[in-house]
């Protein structure tokens, strides 16, 4: 496909993707829904206004002048198919609705916005948020960490996808800073009492992220064959961690304060259907290890091969890459999870998070945490002209993630957060 908009090589907002997020700006502070495209933002309120998607026949216009995604999104994919796929063609050198906006200059002034002049927020009204652990390097990496390669995995691992409830009223959107967390510390295991402290063991986690679209009623399952048809979209996301907080207050059940100071997320949604092209096998698991039925998926590519990377950037502006890898390093897919998370008869409801859990691979220039790459504190790296085992005062972290096709990227564009002094 070829845009009439002109869109920079290797963007990640290619024609092929038109991710869906919310946005301000200066002219208007209402928030409202945007679509990115190349270095441009879509206004969709302003393109509604102007009759724009009275081609396609869409009537729920309302719901792109919304201060979230979650009207839209309840919509269903078929509905969230349609209009991307008419955007497509309002964008689409000699689409068969391009004169929409290619020939009217006043239209296209008043709907596109450069993506500079935008404000990005929260795209969606989580009300509830569940982070898991499907990412099997990273839980062997761990697991080896605290109990050695023989007991590195729990005897649960290969059968269900582990999670826990997280924090949805502290997950943010990039850009947002965020301050150094101060909690109970074990600091002399030989003593065995704590003292309070700010955190010096602060991580980042490397993890993909889906919105539920299509609630399930309680007590009833989503089937693992049909669970895609309640995912909305998709986030890249930096479940920041505080170790040393978590290690001594996770026994006997998990994390809690170590997690809840925030959680990035990406502002833009890349729906459901522009990742299908990219789809991949999930990591191979012990022929005994078999999941039970209503884990078995009929799809056999069930994840996604996404580029990923992170980057830490110090106060002075030195710059490191500190991993690259891909999403599909994960034991587990989103279908998967869905079905365990409502196998109980848990209803999701539009707007829920739900987090893979810390994406690695197998050598430490893939690890998706500091944990991994400084083997638990006791190695330092190389970050320009100084060295880490965690994240100091200053310190910004940059993930990126992309799937690249020779048509055009579909990217996550960047989350990102900077580490500010505790709060005395």
């Amino acid at each position: 496909m070829s845009s009439w908009l002109k869109i920079p090589a290797g963007s990640h907002f290619s024609l092929r993707n038109l991710p869906f997020g919310i946005i301000s700006t200066k002219g208007d502070a209402q928030k409202r829904a945007g679509v990115a495209i190349g270095n441009q933002v879509l206004d969709l309120k302003q393109f509604s206004a102007l009759g724009g998607f009275a081609p396609l026949g869409f009537k729920e216009t309302n719901v792109f002048s919304e201060s979230t995604l979650n009207s839209f999104a309840a919509l269903g994919q078929q509905v969230h198919r349609q209009v991307r796929e008419y955007l497509q063609e309002v964008f689409t050198q000699g689409g068969k609705y391009a004169d929409v906006l290619e020939n009217n200059q006043q239209a296209q002034q008043q709907a596109i916005v450069p993506i500079e002049n935008v404000q990005n927020h929260l795209p969606m009204a989580i009300g509830d948020y569940t982070d898991f652990y499907v990412g099997l390097n990273h839980a062997y990496n761990c697991g080896v960490l605290f109990r050695g390669p023989e007991n590195a995995l729990q005897p649960n691992y290969y059968h269900l996808p582990v999670g826990y409830h997280g924090r949805a009223s502290s997950v943010v959107p990039s850009g947002t800073d965020l301050h150094r967390p101060c909690g109970q510390i074990l600091e002399n295991p030989a003593v065995k009492e704590p003292s309070f402290a700010p955190c010096k063991r602060l991580d980042y986690e490397l993890e993909m992220a889906a919105f539920v679209c299509t609630p399930n009623k309680l007590g009833q399952r989503v089937d693992v064959n049909e669970a895609e048809s309640h995912i909305f979209g998709y986030v890249l996301m930096n479940d920041w961690s505080a170790r040393d907080i978590q290690a001594w207050e996770y026994v006997p059940l998990g994390p809690f304060t170590a997690k809840n100071f925030g959680t990035s997320i990406s502002p833009w949604v890349i729906l459901h259907d522009a990742l299908k092209p990219f789809k991949a096998a999930p990591l191979d698991r012990p022929a005994d290890k078999k999941v039970l039925p209503y884990l078995q998926e009929k799809d056999t590519n069930s994840v996604f091969n996404i580029n990923l990377e992170v980057e830490l950037k110090t106060k002075e502006g030195d710059i490191e890459v500190l991993s690259t890898g891909t999403s599909s390093k994960m034991l587990f897919s989103f279908p998967q999870m869905i079905a365990h998370h409502t196998v109980t008869g848990c209803n999701l409801n539009t707007g829920d998070l739900i987090a893979s859990g810390t994406i690695s691979g197998e050598d430490s220039n893939s690890f998706g945490s500091m944990l991994e790459k400084s083997k638990g504190g006791k190695e330092k790296f190389k970050v320009g002209n100084s060295e880490r085992t965690f994240i100091e005062d200053g310190d910004t972290i940059i993930m990126r993630a992309v799937a690249k096709a020779d048509d055009g990227c579909v990217g996550f564009g960047e989350v990102t957060g900077t580490i500010l002094p505790p709060i005395n």
